[in-house]
């Protein structure tokens, strides 16, 4: 099941819930606020990470103070 940011029409509360595509579909969701079932969607910015790959670590960084882009 899909996870939806909804407000509420009849009172602007925003909040996140998981339900069907059907139950979305056919207003079965209500407000936790004040139970309306006049919901718009509310679309916010993505956010992700990426992990990078770290550099191994030098060998010989107790000699060169890992200053020598092994």
């Amino acid at each position: 099941m899909p996870f939806y940011d909804l407000r509420c029409a009849v009172c602007a509360e925003e909040f996140n819930t998981r339900a069907t595509v059907a139950e979305r579909e056919q207003r079965q969701i209500a407000c936790p606020a004040c139970g309306g079932h006049d919901l718009q969607p509310v679309f916010k910015a993505a956010h992700f990470a990426v992990k990078t790959a770290k550099a191994p670590a030098c060998p010989n960084s107790h000699i060169c103070g890992a200053s020598c882009r092994h």
